[in-house]
């Protein structure tokens, strides 16, 4: 065949696509640690075969040496409504397989139904430009399949409202088979020895944890207990009230407890209590603790009278912090900040 009949870069050629394919796991561990949730599950990156590739390229009327979906828009229906909807084409052909998932379907046949199922579910007008983007995927799902997954989220007695939320907020939600849903909310129930409802309020919370890989989430468990050392009950305390510890890097987590618990004298009995301590930039902690022991104010025993609690070291805006918490002027805490 000729050579110029595949356009460039980022509708690459069949053997190209492989060759990515057998690389992505590398792809994907650097993609975790930004946004470990965007990865969609393997059935959207399956490797189309030799003849779907030639039926995708040979299109008659696509511009040939085109390197963006931009340049079919003019060509396809589907691409142009898509682009009137508000999806990001840019964006999409980001994404593995996307642009030509999206240039083989019929906008009347294949995406106008799926359309339909998500303004069902939830979704908003205003939000389907920004939901393709980021999941066009769910475009060249089976409806029906589709309908299944909502069936079984309605059945574990998820509101209408809640599933809606959920999947705006990990837009590949859907594209996981019940099974796969099943037994990743047992996971949490189990590993955690949380109640039923309590596991349905945790990923209503932090949807992604239905989404994201499990490999992360079980590292930062067993961060907490072998070497943070906070018991089972209490990792179930802390995750439950700041789901977030699941995902957040081990790093900073470690770093973070290592100046609460060794530097600051801080219990693991009082980090159970305020666990969004580990939200917080260590630098701030660091900052607003070494003022307040300059001041001779840093004292969170709770039994003392001059007792500060952590979730208001951490979360209130530093004029609060300076006239509340240290009984300083803003001014005093900036002269501080220059001496370190």
């Amino acid at each position: 065949g000729a050579p110029c009949a595949s356009p460039q870069s980022n509708l690459p050629s069949v053997q190209q696509e492989q060759a990515k394919a057998e690389t992505l796991p590398d792809l994907n561990a650097k993609i975790l640690d930004e946004d470990w949730d965007d990865i969609p599950p393997s059935s959207a990156l399956e490797v189309i075969s030799e003849e779907e590739a030639v039926q995708i390229i040979a299109e008659p009327l696509l511009p040939i040496q085109s390197s963006t979906l931009r340049d079919y828009v003019d060509h396809s229906e589907t691409l142009a409504k898509l682009v009137h909807l508000g999806v990001d084409l840019s964006q999409v052909e980001k994404r593995q397989k996307a642009g030509q998932l999206l240039l083989t379907l019929d906008f009347e046949k294949d995406v106008k139904k799926i359309l339909l199922f998500l303004k069902d579910v939830g979704i908003e007008d205003n939000q389907l430009g920004s939901f393709l983007t980021k999941n066009p995927y769910i475009l060249g799902e089976d409806l029906e399949a589709l309908e299944t997954r909502v069936a079984y989220l309605k059945s574990k007695k998820f509101g209408q409202s809640e599933i809606a939320q959920m999947v705006s907020r990990a837009p590949y939600l859907l594209l996981f088979s019940v099974e796969r849903l099943d037994n990743r909310l047992g996971f949490f129930k189990n590993e955690l020895g949380l109640s039923v409802k309590k596991t349905k309020d945790l990923v209503i919370r932090l949807p992604r944890l239905l989404t994201g890989k499990l490999e992360p989430v079980k590292e930062n468990l067993q961060v907490c207990q072998i070497e943070l050392g906070f018991q089972p009950n209490e990792i179930q305390q802390i995750v439950y009230k700041t789901p977030k510890i699941l995902t957040a890097s081990k790093k900073r987590l470690k770093q973070t407890f290592d100046y609460l618990h060794n530097i600051m004298g801080i219990p693991h009995h009082m980090l159970t209590r305020f666990p969004q301590v580990f939200n917080t930039k260590l630098l701030r902690i660091r900052e607003r603790h070494m003022f307040l022991a300059f001041l001779g104010r840093a004292q969170y025993d709770p039994a003392q009278p001059s007792y500060i609690p952590l979730d208001q070291l951490v979360s209130l805006p530093d004029e609060v912090f300076c006239t509340e918490i240290a009984k300083a002027s803003m001014q005093d805490f900036e002269n501080f900040l220059k001496t370190l």
